[in-house]
């Protein structure tokens, strides 16, 4: 360790300029250790199986996603969607930890720059007297005034990479926060679509039940009369509690599902309520040639990526650790019995330094640490590329099921309409005495049957383009792709 402080008590220009330009050169003409920042490399997808056009794409997240939802042409879901930003807790989180990120990077950058420091103190003593002589104990004031300033220059990078690591950290939660708003987005909408699926399905079975109701009575006019056996009776009244069943259960589903809706919006559930509405399954079509910035705007896929450019940082800071640290220091000051002797050119007192430390042996402690620093590298790097992998994989599962959806819905439509030819041919054949009531039973069970799988078919389509949005990091409504809602 070597510290300078000249004897004299009034500054050396020469002296003080030479060793502030030496610093300079040690500070300009450092280099930074430490290997430099690439992205890796993923898997190289030219298409997606599922959908033609695709080319392949890499995180951009800052563009602008937009508010998708609204493509669902639902008022009732555009009014809740804009309290999540608001009042969402865990978009409240993601918000805390992004300001968090930013504080950091904000220390970090003051690093860079000399810190300075003023120090003033006042105290007052006494002498021990001499009793040979005769004298008593003097007593007496001391005022001191002092200015210091302190710099490291970053001659090697460390404080320089710090500040990069740290950057690369804000811009890896400011992905979480979009991250964390798409998820609540994501599953207001889906639970939002579940519970008007839930509507419906009720006023489904409420249709059914009269109608239930109205076969119950056929069979119990046709029992009295003595036309039917008493089982065709009780086959009836079977058949309408299974349905007045099912009905109590969509009621406790959708009750779950507005309470869920509750707790997204930041509400408690007690004091939340959505009342039925028209069902309306708007599906927006994806444009057949989807252009390659929606799948950069994954804000999962830019967060991994910025935690491994954080990671890369890492490796160079501890690197740094192998070299000497430099410190620049100055001060001045003043000292005096009176504190209006404090600014006289006769009390003042300076001094300026240049410090080196070089560890010299830490048994591998440092060699340890960069190999860690490696090891963590290499985990942010395989945590980058299976993000990636799931992100490709989403995107296909979501073209694959819309397409799918899409013929199933048209099948189930198409057997809804048989089955309810079916059962009402069937009715009319037991009223007339040509079938007996089980066949009826098993019609009615088949036209129900047949009603509810068309409407959980068209929701299924709807939360389906939800997940579809979420998979692609926010929508698809970008300019120039052509979009189309289909009920």
């Amino acid at each position: 360790m070597k510290h300078i402080t000249p004897a004299a008590q009034t500054p050396t220009p020469r002296f003080a300029l030479r060793l502030l330009a030496a610093a300079l050169v040690l500070a300009l003409g450092g280099c930074a250790v430490g290997p430099d920042y690439k992205t890796p490399t993923t898997a190289d997808v030219s298409t997606f199986k599922e959908a033609e056009g695709w080319v392949p794409a890499v995180p951009a997240d800052a563009l602008e996603r937009g508010p998708w939802w609204r493509l669902f042409n639902d008022p009732v879901l555009d009014q809740l969607q804009a309290r999540v930003d608001v009042s969402n807790q865990n978009v409240a989180l993601a918000v805390a930890s992004y300001a968090q990120a930013r504080a950091l990077v904000r220390e970090q950058r003051a690093s860079l720059f000399p810190s300075v420091t003023l120090d003033g103190g006042a105290s007052r003593s006494r002498a021990s007297g001499n009793v040979a002589t005769g004298t008593t104990g003097r007593v007496g004031n001391n005022y001191q005034l002092s200015i210091g300033g302190s710099w490291e220059p970053d001659v090697w990078g460390r404080l320089g990479r710090a500040v990069d690591s740290a950057t690369a950290g804000e811009q890896a939660s400011a992905a979480d926060l979009a991250s964390a708003k798409l998820s609540a987005q994501g599953e207001l909408a889906a639970n939002y679509f579940s519970l008007r699926q839930t509507d419906a399905q009720k006023a489904l079975l409420e249709t059914t039940l009269a109608g239930y109701q109205r076969a119950l009575e056929i069979t119990q006019n046709r029992y009295t009369a003595g036309i039917a056996a008493k089982t065709d009776v009780l086959q009836a009244q079977t058949q309408l509690a299974n349905a007045q069943a099912d009905n109590a259960g969509l009621q406790r589903q959708r009750a779950q599902l507005e309470h869920a809706i509750a707790v997204l919006v930041g509400e408690a559930p007690s004091n939340f309520s959505l009342p039925p509405a028209e069902w309306k399954p708007v599906v927006p079509e994806v444009p057949l040639g989807v252009p390659s910035e929606l799948l950069q705007r994954r804000p999962d896929i830019a967060a991994a990526e910025r935690r491994v450019a954080s990671a890369n940082e890492q490796i160079g800071i501890a690197k740094s650790a192998y070299y000497p640290s430099l410190s620049l220091s100055a001060s001045a000051g003043t000292g005096a019995s009176r504190v209006a002797d404090l600014f006289k050119a006769s009390s003042s007192v300076w001094s300026l330094g240049l410090s080196a430390a070089q560890l010299i042996f830490d048994f591998g402690a440092t060699g340890a640490r960069v190999d860690g620093a490696r090891a963590q590298h290499e985990q942010a790097v395989a945590r980058y590329r299976q993000t990636v992998l799931v992100a490709f994989q989403d995107v296909e599962d979501q073209l694959s099921a819309t397409r799918v959806l899409l013929t199933q819905q048209e099948l189930r439509r198409q057997a809804s309409a048989a089955a309810d030819q079916v059962e009402q041919q069937v009715l009319n054949r037991y009223r007339s005495g040509q079938v007996g009531y089980t066949e009826v039973i098993t019609a009615q069970a088949t036209a129900l049957s047949a009603r509810r799988a068309l409407v959980q078919a068209m929701a299924d389509r709807q939360t389906t383009a939800v997940a579809l949005v979420q998979s692609l990091g926010g929508g698809w409504h970008a300019s120039g792709a052509q979009t189309a809602a289909k009920p």
